[in-house]
């Protein structure tokens, strides 16, 4: 019996889940095979969504239509906007989220999305036919036939968990690796390595002494995920709460260095150094007498909490003995120890931008195989992979979001340009027009490009053009409407702001950090009117989007300015114009990785590594610029 479609997904983690979805939802049969489907979008370690930079992505999955926002909002246990008191182009959301209902939700959409069937089982190898991806063969040896595959294996190829000196052979606690897959690849010619995360601790809520730590309550503002108007937040909101760690916790974790996988030898592959385990910590920052901790609750109903800031793969009694030491646990009980985990990943350079590989036609990586971590950067790349696996097998113009697009464009542009020598997470740092990629306008950004490919829903696109309308219609309004200062004086005095000498504008006047959209209009009727008219179920929203434009337009407007001028660069294409080795005026550097990365464009070749100025300027001369 022969099995064939369109797309297959491989692996049902936040890429997996994401890809298959987008294929589906453009209207390609698809099969999404998963080891377990009971573990469907699992959160493999935080039970959290978002954060800085990671809550702008999660917003642009959902500009385009895809699931993450939709399904962080139906299952969030707490919502914050971080970076509060720095500008929007810093605001970032963050939610917990109720580890057992993410699951079940996702795994209601996609068993109720058209065009998309499950199947559980390992796949083992790829099919090909010369150069070309026909297929899978499962652990079974079922084979299934397809146009395109996806790979989104996270954590799972020759996964090995590290606890002390105990290795476990899987790709989770309790859950078996994935292998034959790195072992194939490498034959056909891919270059793969290895990468290390971890995990901390699972706490029993009934043994914590909450009195002993800082209350961290979230926020219950308009602020969500989704900008759908019909996606709210309807679980129980919980807190979480602080401590820190102390000088005695720290001595017990320097009695575990000698049987530390980190520092024994045991673990050699590259691990991250942004989100350190507790020991690197101690070792690398020696003159710290405390770590601050988070305690987040797993779920609504659960008593199970994650102690973020204490990944370990010390051995269990070192890791129990340490949390003893803290007042708030010194009654701790565990459900689970912390525990390292390393896996196979391959160099992202061998992808183009579209996410498939250069070396097997529509085979498409996607996620941690790409050495990425966090579910929100996995997801992001599952979309575009999804994206264009779709349009491979039935034609269209590859799906590429550029660096002033989208941080997902920041993404994968870095990953395939500049490769990785760690786990790659998604800063603001790394995007140069970040004021141009807030979370307030990622569907301005990206919903129209998604509609135009039929992924976005018209009712989707319909919520963008209303928001729109009224967005401007607010900002064409203070931009026209003359204040006069004996009408307005003794109110702005009141909010602490310097009266006015003359006449001006009301978009003058919000530009002031005192002065909103919302408090001048208890001051000026006519806006206090204009503001009615904005649409009742999205009011905050929409006066919150046209407040950002007018205070920071001049900054928006210059950074909008350099991305143009850079953008020139991305439309002079240099791929198969050159043998650069034959290039003798190039610097070796540039010439061995010129030949390696094959970049697509001038601005994609200035951007890798090791390549100089005067190496761009030698391609331009070449090129009769």
């Amino acid at each position: 019996m022969k099995f064939t479609y369109d797309v297959i997904v491989v692996g049902a983690g936040h890429a997996g889940c994401e890809a298959a979805a987008a294929a589906a939802n453009l209207g390609s049969q698809t099969l999404l095979v998963t080891m377990d489907m009971n573990k469907i979008a699992q959160m493999s370690c935080n039970p959290a969504v978002g954060g800085i930079a990671k809550g702008q992505i999660v917003r642009e999955i959902d500009a385009l239509g895809g699931q993450m926002g939709i399904v962080t909002d139906r299952t969030a246990i707490q919502f914050r906007m971080l970076n509060r008191s720095k500008g929007p182009a810093m605001w970032s959301p963050r939610a917990q989220s109720d580890r057992a209902r993410f699951i079940q939700c996702w795994r209601g959409i996609l068993e109720n999305t058209p065009n998309l069937s499950i199947w559980q089982d390992m796949v083992t190898n790829i099919l090909t036919d010369g150069e070309r991806v026909t297929g899978v063969r499962t652990s079974l040896g079922v084979e299934f036939h397809a146009g395109a595959v996806v790979l989104t294996n996270g954590t799972f190829l020759n996964g090995l968990m590290h606890i002390g000196r105990t290795q476990i052979r899987g790709g989770r606690i309790s859950e078996p690796a994935a292998t034959g897959l790195t072992e194939q690849l490498v034959s056909l010619g891919f270059r793969s390595d290895r990468m290390k995360t971890g995990t901390p601790v699972r706490i029993d809520a009934r043994s914590v002494h909450f009195d002993e730590m800082e209350v961290q309550p979230g926020e219950n503002d308009f602020h969500q995920f989704s900008y759908l108007d019909n996606v709210k937040r309807t679980l129980t909101q919980r807190c979480c709460w602080t401590c820190f760690t102390n000088e005695r916790c720290h001595e017990i974790l320097r009695e575990g260095l000698p049987d530390s996988p980190l520092y024994n030898g045991q673990i050699k592959s590259i691990g991250p150094r942004y989100c350190p385990s507790i020991e690197t910590k101690i070792v690398t920052f020696a003159d710290k007498t405390q770590h601050q901790l988070f305690l987040e609750p797993e779920g609504e109903d659960t008593t199970e909490l994650y102690l973020n800031g204490f990944s370990s793969s010390l051995p269990l009694d070192i890791q129990l003995r340490a949390l003893e030491a803290i007042p708030a646990f010194r009654d701790v009980q565990i459900f689970r120890p912390g525990y390292a985990i390393e896996y196979d990943f391959f160099d992202p350079t061998q992808l183009d931008h579209t996410l498939e590989t250069k070396r097997i036609k529509n085979l498409f990586f996607a996620g941690q195989i790409n050495g990425t971590t966090g579910y929100e950067e996995a997801g992001g790349q599952g979309l575009v992979a999804g994206i264009n696996a779709h349009i491979n097998c039935h034609g269209g113009t590859p799906f590429i979001l550029g660096r002033d697009e989208a941080y997902i464009g920041v993404l994968i542009d870095d990953l395939v340009t500049k490769g990785v020598d760690e786990p790659y997470r998604m800063f603001t740092s790394r995007a140069e027009y970040r004021i141009l990629l807030r979370q307030d306008d990622a569907d301005m950004r990206l919903t129209e490009r998604s509609y135009q490919i039929g992924l976005a829903s018209t009712h989707r696109f319909n919520l963008l053009q209303e928001k729109r309308e009224s967005r401007d219609a607010l900002i064409s309004f203070c931009a026209n409407y003359s204040v006069k200062p004996q009408y307005i004086n003794a109110g702005l005095e009141k909010l602490g702001t310097t009266p006015l000498a003359h006449g001006c504008k009301l978009e003058t006047l919000i530009l002031r950090p005192q002065l909103t959209l919302t408090n001048m209009a208890e001051l000026i009727p006519a806006l206090k009117e204009e503001l009615g008219k904005v649409p009742v179920s999205r009011h905050e929203e929409i006066i919150e989007a046209a407040e950002i434009l007018i205070k920071y337009s001049g900054y928006i407007k210059r950074e909008q300015l350099i991305a143009d001028k850079i953008n020139r660069l991305e439309n002079i294409r240099i791929r198969g114009k050159f043998n650069y080795n034959s290039i003798q005026s190039l610097s070796t550097e540039a010439r061995q990785k010129l030949t390696r990365i094959d970049p697509e464009t001038i601005a994609q070749a200035s951007r890798i590594p090791g390549i100089s100025p005067s190496d761009i300027n030698i391609l331009l001369v070449l090129l009769g610029r």
